[in-house]
């Protein structure tokens, strides 16, 4: 039997694409086998719900929909985090701690209250297609705000597709003249609160990200419903709270626990750039679901993303590089990267979850900015 023995959801996800095990930063399904499948899925999930929220708003107030898309999120996920608990699962994902919560507080408030409202703000005032293209910036937002205040490593291919992206997203843009397109201008708003969502996120992608993404959606999801009957909105029919719910739970709560998975494989600037897939799902399901008509503007726009999503996917980073000492706890196997004792008290098997030490390291393999690898870029000594 190979490593992929573990129960977890993260072992199963990196069986169903690989066959193989996984290791945050170490060998086997390692980060560029495991990271990539999950960051796509999540993109893919997330990418299929923008125009079934469209869909939606025709009966729905936009401000109830961001509040029920994230409720949904946060039931269907509590489901899950109490069926782990009542079969007593392994406990192998690292918990929630008290210093986790100022993070965790920020990242409800940048995208799971301004990033969904603006969202559903901007669709109230442009296509599916449109929309679901410019996605995009939250790529673009989230690499910069990684590049430029955390200091994550960013080439020069990343670059190039960074500008390509944007030059998409200038094309949907513009109308003419000096004319801006007003919902343009709110999803543009929506992609800069998730890139500060993203960054944030990855202060927490060493915990439980089931936990996260539920505690996001119950929180954030209640904030907005409650706003919204403030506002004055109404409940939907019965029928179309469950169908957005259901949207919700797949688009927001299950993509969100990939995202996070994701991020510990890859970093937070490659883990957006391949969740840049999301916006061409978004615009392929609005022409095919709503029929929405394919402008020669919409083709242009999408050659300039493909070309730099395309630049994204293809960018790999090996050298030599120095771990230094470091001590935390996440869920991981003994792999390259952790090589450690256990005294009676560790929990059995693997993976798990428990406080640990690194010594320093110095050696050269592919990697990403993950767990791991979130060095500068000097020589190794």
């Amino acid at each position: 039997m190979g490593a992929c023995a573990g129960h977890g959801f993260e072992a199963q996800v990196c069986f169903l694409f690989t066959g193989d095990s996984y290791g945050p930063g170490g060998l086997g399904c390692g980060m560029l086998r495991t990271g990539i499948p999950l960051a796509l899925l999540s993109a893919i999930l997330f990418g299929a719900s923008t125009p079934f929220a469209k869909l939606l708003l025709g009966a729905i107030n936009p401000w109830m929909m961001a509040g029920i898309l994230y409720l949904g999120a946060g039931a269907g996920l509590s489901v899950i985090h109490v069926f782990r608990i009542g079969l007593r699962f392994p406990a192998m994902e690292a918990p929630l701690r008290r210093s986790d919560l100022p993070w965790l507080g920020l990242v409800i408030l940048a995208g799971g209250l301004g990033g969904p409202l603006l969202l559903m703000q901007g669709l109230s005032h442009s296509s599916a297609t449109s929309a679901s293209l410019l996605l995009n910036l939250e790529g673009l937002a989230t690499m910069g705000i990684a590049w430029i205040i955390f200091r994550e490593n960013v080439d020069r291919r990343l670059l190039i597709g960074a500008f390509c992206i944007l030059a998409g997203a200038a094309i949907l843009s513009w109308r003419g003249g000096a004319s801006v397109d007003l919902g343009a201008v709110l999803i543009t708003g929506a992609c800069l609160c998730w890139g500060i969502d993203n960054n944030l996120t990855r202060k927490l992608s060493s915990a439980d990200p089931v936990q996260i993404a539920m505690l996001k959606g119950l929180v954030a999801g209640t904030v907005n419903v409650a706003l919204a009957f403030a506002a004055g909105a109404s409940l939907p029919p019965l029928g179309l709270l469950m169908l957005a719910g259901v949207v919700g739970f797949l688009g927001y709560g299950v993509s969100l626990v990939l995202f996070v998975l994701a991020l510990r494989h890859l970093g937070t600037a490659r883990t957006s750039a391949y969740f840049s897939l999301a916006p061409f799902i978004g615009a392929a399901l609005a022409v095919g679901v709503l029929g929405e008509p394919v402008a020669a503007r919409l083709l242009a726009a999408g050659a300039f993303m493909g070309i730099g999503l395309w630049l994204h996917l293809t960018e790999r980073h090996a050298h030599d590089h120095v771990h230094d000492e470091m001590e935390h706890e996440h869920r991981h196997r003994h792999d390259e990267h952790h090589q450690h004792d256990h005294d009676e008290n560790m929990p059995p098997g693997e993976p798990h979850s428990h406080r640990h030490w690194h010594a320093r390291l110095v050696h050269r393999h592919a990697h990403y900015p993950d767990l791991h690898h979130r060095h500068g870029h000097r020589q190794a000594r």
